[in-house]
């Protein structure tokens, strides 16, 4: 499932109240950790004190928490609110049923803010049987390795467009999102809409959308 070293192992549990206790959540956070998350392990610690890689200029260590759930859902809050608060980028595997997903959002220093981070768009596979996910350590540095993550997972939700940094690929991948969801309301609006010429403005603005959409 992951090749990662041994030297990279943790496998220590964490009680869910950890989380409640040293993070600034919310009531929804905390019923959703009640309800659908059975247990959590921190599984890796990938640094440059675990495994023979140079250290990473934005990214000093990746942790991988596994994550096993009560049901096939988790809400994705719970992942951006542990992201958010916790200082280091997290790979993270959800178990259901025996079958995994892998989950990674990308995640930037906020810079102003001491060690906040902000979290962009989430990105997973689909379930799968464990010798079916397959995530492996590519790179010469914890940087590489963790862009080389995210786009493993992402598969081609990114297109790799050579030269192209992966902040600059998630950002055309997030305004494709963007686009693609004007385009559905704006659709659905034009089908509601009674006056002609209403419709041909709408209409005129879907092929604009269409049209960027196309260029990205």
């Amino acid at each position: 499932m992951l090749y990662l070293p041994k030297s990279t192992e943790f496998n220590k549990r964490i009680p869910k109240q950890k989380f409640y206790e040293n993070l600034s959540t919310t009531p929804a956070f905390k019923i959703e950790m009640k309800d659908a998350v059975r247990v959590i392990y921190w599984r890796n610690k990938i640094a440059v004190s675990t495994i023979n890689l140079e250290k990473g200029k934005n990214v000093t260590e990746i942790e991988v928490f596994e994550i096993q759930l009560n049901r096939p859902q988790l809400d994705e809050g719970v992942l951006r609110q542990i992201d958010k608060e916790i200082p280091y980028h997290i790979l993270f595997l959800l178990v259901y049923n025996n079958r995994y997903q892998a989950w990674i959002g990308y995640k930037e220093a906020v810079v102003s803010s001491g060690n906040a981070f902000k979290v962009g768009g989430y990105y997973h596979t689909e379930w799968l049987a464990e010798d079916k996910l397959h995530l492996r350590v590519e790179g010469l540095n914890i940087d590489a390795v963790y862009e080389n993550f995210v786009r493993q997972i992402a598969g081609d939700k990114l297109l790799n467009v050579q030269g192209e940094t992966l902040e600059e690929a998630i950002d055309r991948s997030e305004k494709k999102i963007q686009l693609e969801k004007q385009i559905e309301k704006l659709t659905v609006k034009r089908q509601r809409e009674k006056q002609l010429n209403r419709q041909v403005e709408m209409n005129m603005e879907i092929k604009r959308l269409r049209k960027e959409l196309e260029e990205l």
